[in-house]
């Protein structure tokens, strides 16, 4: 448990640190505004300004070891307790779909925890990584917020997000652990195969879960936005609403591509280091 925990909470802080100026623009280029002409070449502009794309890191350097520690805890957990419980149900035929199951479930449970930790912080880093942001620290940002918008403002996404983060998370721990077992049937410390996994893994999970991840980013920067029906949204229905009037379909893919780079690698450095320390706190 120890090692699972220690090893998820350094994978957690190295996943969004070192991918942090990417996530920074995909923020801006899923903010939904009045003058959105300056957010269409965010990533272009923003390029010019790399100080500005590292502007609320250390929120998430605050929530991702203790959010991570707990997910990565919570999933090789249940997953053992899952495989036993099919494993007595089952005929040999159907391992890897048990797998499969086993590693998805167990996903799906560890993202309510880990999402429980780390909203608050996400609210604050999307704050802080937009452009027009005056925030000087994360200190600063989370007492304005607090004292404009209460502390329902620090939660207002967390349905939306666990509606994105559990899909995500199922289909990103199932396919880890499936490209895993095809490539690697022993189970061996393998770093290009944690690596590749995890990259196949945070690419497709995140590709099918954009839309949702746009509504997140509304809903968590309505604070800061002058339009005042975007900033009453209330809720994934609402903030959805928003987005299909003003820009369609297309609306509910702003991103997208930032989003894929920020994710595939992410992820791949996520496993990367936990399956690393994971190993070598095992052999020690």
């Amino acid at each position: 448990m120890a090692q699972n925990a220690i090893a998820g909470a350094l994978a957690g802080i190295g996943e969004h640190c070192i991918m942090y100026p990417i996530d920074s623009i995909r923020t801006r280029m899923q903010v939904v505004t009045e003058l959105n002409k300056q957010y269409r070449d965010a990533s272009h502009k923003q390029w010019s300004k790399q100080r500005h794309l590292w502007r609320g890191v250390y929120s998430v350097i605050l929530g991702a070891g203790p959010a991570h520690a707990v997910h990565f805890t919570t999933y090789e957990f249940c997953k053992e307790e899952f495989t036993k419980l099919l494993s007595t149900a089952s005929t040999p035929s159907l391992n890897i779909s048990n797998q499969l199951l086993a590693a998805g479930a167990a996903g799906g449970i560890a993202t309510f925890s880990h999402d429980l930790l780390m909203t608050p912080f996400d609210v604050l880093k999307q704050r802080m990584q937009l452009t027009d942001s005056t925030y000087r620290s994360v200190r600063e940002c989370a007492k304005q917020v607090y004292r404009s918008e209460g502390i329902k403002a620090f939660y207002i996404s967390f349905p939306t997000t666990l509606s994105m983060s559990i899909p995500f998370q199922t289909i990103q721990f199932a396919t880890y652990d499936f490209c895993r077992h095809q490539l690697d049937p022993q189970g061996t410390y393998n770093p290009k195969i944690h690596m590749l996994s995890g990259a196949i893994s945070g690419a497709l999970a995140s590709s099918l879960t954009t839309p949702l991840d746009v509504i997140k980013t509304l809903l968590q920067t309505r604070g800061s936005s002058t339009d005042p029906i975007i900033r009453h949204a209330s809720g994934l229905k609402e903030a959805a609403s928003i987005i299909y009037t003003r820009y369609g379909i297309r609306g509910f893919f702003r991103g997208f591509r930032p989003r894929i780079l920020t994710n595939m690698p992410s992820t791949a450095i996520s496993w990367s280091v936990y399956e690393y320390f994971k190993w070598f706190l095992a052999s020690e």
